[in-house]
């Protein structure tokens, strides 16, 4: 009765956990699009300072002042040598995130973030030569096809919104690569990653922010007919991301690999479902089938990943790298999908 009991209450947290990573990372894009798109506040470097700002002063507090994370130390020299280099990659894939939300909508751009998979095996491969099973790359097929069915089938598609949405799966990607080189010996979890990384990111975006759109920003100022409102829900969507951090970090101790797989496939339906219903961008069926197929394909990459990692080595044969076999080695540097951080 109480092993029932147990069962029982580890599946409502797994539920409650996905459900509010869900709310979190929903909310954080649809807001984000609105500033962009119903603010007409057109600025999205200046919106990711807003929220690498706010994610810094979140990260302390938590850290510092709650205490409810442990820091984790780092040297000093490696602050440099290391976070800063990943910081530098760090911004640049969340600039490119908002400017790809900025000019094309919600659904075309989780649905080319989803291509993230596809150009971290090609990085891998032919930066590092890692060896991939034939598995792997025949389950990146449905995920090539889906992007290609729903890029030429877009109604909205727009050339700029579409290259920076690419250019920043290959940041996810390189990010990825550099964090198994730069990070070795460091296990980040989501708070103490951008406890380290949003004051560089910050540093890094704030001069190229003020200089490319200062101008503008004063300009929306004096015409925006509510700009102390609309700057509320500015700086909202930077306390919303940094939560969205700390969802993440919840969800990844409350699921199993295999689960956060799915959920986060899964959250991306649900992402385009809400968007569409708010903005009512046109969706043709045929790019609704796309994004369909996109990601089946994903989660089809997961299992394969996840199956193959169960598979004792053969002697002699290159290993594929490994998903996750725990829930800790879940915790990444910067989660792989962009568009839940910060």
């Amino acid at each position: 009765m109480e092993e029932s009991f147990v069962f029982q209450w580890s599946v409502v947290r797994s539920l409650l956990s996905i459900l509010q990573w869900w709310a979190f990372n929903v909310t954080v894009i649809i807001v984000n699009k609105w500033i962009f798109q119903k603010l007409d506040f057109k600025f999205p470097l200046s919106v990711s300072c807003v929220h690498f700002i706010c994610s810094a002063i979140g990260g302390y507090v938590v850290i510092k002042v709650l205490k409810l994370k442990p820091l984790i130390t780092v040297d000093p020299e490696d602050r440099w040598r290391r976070i800063f280099p990943m910081s530098f990659v760090f911004c640049i894939n969340i600039v490119l995130g908002n400017v790809s939300l900025r000019y094309i909508p919600v659904s075309f751009m989780q649905t080319i973030k989803s291509f993230t998979p596809a150009t971290t095996v090609v990085l891998q491969w032919l930066v590092w030569r890692k060896y991939f099973d034939w598995r792997i790359w025949a389950s990146l097929i449905p995920i090539v096809g889906g992007i290609l069915l729903t890029s030429v089938t877009e109604l909205s598609f727009n050339m700029f919104g579409f290259c920076a949405a690419l250019f920043g799966c290959l940041a996810t990607s390189t990010k990825t690569i550099l964090a198994e080189s730069l990070l070795h010996g460091y296990k980040f979890d989501s708070i103490n990653t951008v406890y380290y990384m949003a004051p560089f990111a910050t540093m890094i975006l704030a001069l190229p922010a003020l200089l490319l759109e200062g101008s503008g920003i004063l300009e929306w100022l004096n015409t925006h007919p509510y700009p102390w409102s609309a700057l509320i829900i500015i700086f909202s969507s930077g306390v919303l991301a940094f939560c969205l951090n700390f969802s993440i970090f919840y969800v990844i101790h409350s699921t199993t690999a295999v689960t956060f797989n799915v959920a986060g496939n899964l959250k991306v339906a649900v992402a385009v479902l809400i968007s569409w219903l708010i903005f009512r961008n046109p969706i043709s069926y045929l790019n609704s089938l796309g994004c369909a197929v996109t990601l089946v394909g994903c989660t089809f990459y997961g299992y394969v990943r996840h199956m193959l990692s169960q598979q004792p080595p053969i002697p002699g044969t290159p290993r594929t790298p490994r998903t996750p076999r725990s829930k800790m080695e879940l915790l990444p540097l910067v989660n792989d999908k962009l568009e839940d951080k910060v």
